[in-house]
Formats: structure tokens, C-alpha cells, sequence
């Protein structure tokens, strides 16, 4: 037995080192993936798919590759690109419930975009990609949320239904209580209760972690229902929240999206938008492209011909193949 150790050893150094080597390869393999995820998340579309296109085979057969090539695409309003390359990633990595969320969500823009038959079509492919999602992962509240949403918003036709919506929130309860009481707030409103929806809105401040995101929320109802005094004070509250929130980018913007709709205060839209292209929570939910585009056209109103010069020049810089009218369409 005691000549035995040394061969053990042996394969024990012999594995080690496999492992390590191993290890290695999977680290140089996945740089480069990082940094196309630090562009996109910067939002700088070309500079990602440039990364992307340079990997070995443009990243086919990298099913990590494909999906952020689809998200950099669905933050351009590229939808049929999108769909090819999240599909392709879920064809490579079927079990990934993120990349199934990211297919769904590309579908669902595509459906937006189509013809009646289509559209109906597209929608239940949304609902399967959606439902495949919350399967593989319960607590994937992203994925939740989305499924939830489109119960609510989708007719019974295409698989939409309230009570459906409902019992989605029961399971976001546990991934993510915010969600749950936004979700909530969806379905009151799509009943016409409206004070059960702004109760669950403020709830979902009062629950969440990161209450900026659901200020944005709450404001957004206000504009719809044209409550401009409560709209204002909400996004206020956002702007506080966000200042002591390095994580709050993306409620700045979207801060900044409801000042948009509402066609009031472009001063303060164009606070919210810069505040936001000045920090470090930059996310593809929020593309800064976008952003400085919508910054331009508010500089416009506002007189600032100089500013907005400059900010359409930083968003072509980012995405040139972007097409800014595609926001205004939305």
C-alpha cells in the first residue's frame, strides 16, 4: 500500500494541474466577454458587437456571445436581429432561464412591431420563452415580472388573463416583494381601481431596497392619470432616493422618460439625464445612446443648440447604426 502513494500523487498533481490549466483557459476565454458586457452595459452598441465579431467564428457556438449580441441589438430596436441571436443562444445553452427572459423580451418587441397575424403568432412564442424562463429559474424575478406583465397587458386569446397575473405575484412574493406589489398595482389598474393600484405602488417603495426604481413607478402613474402636483413630488423623492443609491441609474433615466411623456419640465429632464450619463450604474436597460439622444432633443427645447449638438454627437459616437426616430415612435 505504501508504494501506492506516490502514484496517487501522482494522478492527484496531474489532475491538479488540469484543473488549474483548465481554469485558466475558461478565465482567457471569458475576458473578453467581460468587456463586451462592460460596453454594453456603458452603452456603447458598437464598440460591443466590434468585440463581439472579433471572437473565433463571430461568437458562434458561444451561446454567452449570442445573447449579449441580441441584447445589444434589442437596445438598438434591431428586433429581427435579436430574436436570431437569442434564439441562438438558447438553441446552445437550453437550460439558461436569463437567455430564454432575453428571447421572450426580444419576441415581444417583434410582436409590437407586426402585423395582426403575426403579432398573435409572436405573442404565444413570447408566453412559451416567458414561462420556460420562471420554470427553470422560480426565482429569476426578472423573468417573473415579465411573465406577469404580459398576463395582465395580453388578451385571453394569446394566453392573457388577470387571475393568471395574480398567482405570479404570489410567487414574486418570494423572489422580490417590490415586484410583487408593482404587479399587483398592474392588475388593480387594469381593473380601474386605481386607489388599490397607488396603495400597492407605495408599497412597493416601502418595501423595496433600492426605492428609487419604484419612485419612477408611482410617478408614471401619476403622469397617466395626470396628477401633475403627485407626479412631481414623486420624481423628486426619485432623485433623493438615487442620490444615496449608487445602484439607481436606470430610475433617472426612466425619471426622465415620464418628464418626456408628460411634456412638462424639460430642465428637469435634462438634470436626470445627465445625472444619469455622469454615473457608474449604467445598464443596457438604459442605453446611454438613447439617452443622448432624448438629451438632445430636450436641449433643443430648451435653447441649448450648442448641447444638443454635443450630445448627438456622443450618441452616434456609441451606436451609429442607431436610428433616434425609432425612439420617438415608442
Amino acid at each position: 500500500m505504501k508504494q501506492r502513494v506516490p502514484f496517487f500523487r501522482g494522478l492527484i498533481t496531474i489532475a491538479l494541474g488540469a484543473v488549474i490549466a483548465s481554469g485558466a483557459l475558461a478565465q482567457a476565454s471569458t475576458e473578453p466577454l467581460e468587456e463586451v458586457h462592460a460596453a454594453l452595459n456603458a452603452g456603447a452598441a458598437d464598440k460591443a458587437l466590434r468585440l463581439i465579431s472579433s471572437l473565433p467564428n463571430a461568437g458562434e457556438g458561444n451561446a454567452r456571445a449570442q445573447n449579449l449580441a441580441c441584447r445589444v441589438e434589442f437596445a438598438m430596436g434591431q428586433w429581427d436581429a435579436a430574436v436570431r441571436d437569442c434564439q441562438q443562444a438558447v438553441q446552445l445553452e437550453p437550460g439558461n432561464s436569463e437567455y430564454h427572459m432575453w428571447l421572450g423580451r426580444a419576441l415581444g418587441e417583434k410582436a409590437s412591431n407586426a402585423n395582426f397575424f403575426s403579432a398573435y403568432s409572436l405573442g404565444k412564442r413570447v408566453l412559451t420563452e416567458f414561462q420556460t424562463a420562471t420554470r427553470l429559474d422560480p426565482y429569476n424575478a426578472a423573468a417573473l415580472a415579465d411573465l406577469g406583465s404580459y398576463y395582465v397587458e395580453a388578451p385571453s386569446i394569446v394566453g392573457g388573463g388577470l387571475d393568471k397575473a395574480e398567482s405570479v405575484a404570489k410567487e414574486l412574493d418570494r423572489a422580490d416583494p417590490a415586484r410583487a406589489a408593482q404587479l399587483r398595482a398592474g392588475i388593480a389598474m387594469a381593473q380601474g381601481d386605481y386607489g388599490t393600484a397607488e396603495a400597492q405602488l407605495k408599497k412597493a417603495i416601502a418595501v423595496s431596497p433600492h426605492p428609487a426604481f419604484q419612485w419612477t413607478a408611482l410617478a408614471r402613474f401619476y403622469q397617466k392619470r395626470k396628477q401633475w402636483a403627485a407626479m412631481d413630488w414623486a420624481l423628486r423623492s426619485c432623485l433623493n432616493a438615487a442620490e444615496h443609491d449608487p445602484q439607481a441609474g436606470v430610475p433617472l433615466y426612466d425619471a426622465a422618460g415620464v418628464l418626456i411623456l408628460a411634456k412638462r419640465e424639460p430642465e428637469l429632464a435634462i438634470q436626470f439625464l445627465q445625472k444619469y450619463l455622469a454615473s457608474s450604474a449604467k445598464t443596457d436597460e438604459a442605453p446611454a445612446f438613447v439617452a443622448y439622444w432624448r438629451l438632445a432633443r430636450l436641449q433643443k427645447q430648451v435653447g441649448d443648440a450648442a448641447g444638443a449638438k454635443a450630445s448627438e454627437v456622443a450618441g452616434y459616437e456609441l451606436a451609429r447604426e442607431y436610428n433616434p426616430a425609432q425612439d420617438m415612435r415608442r
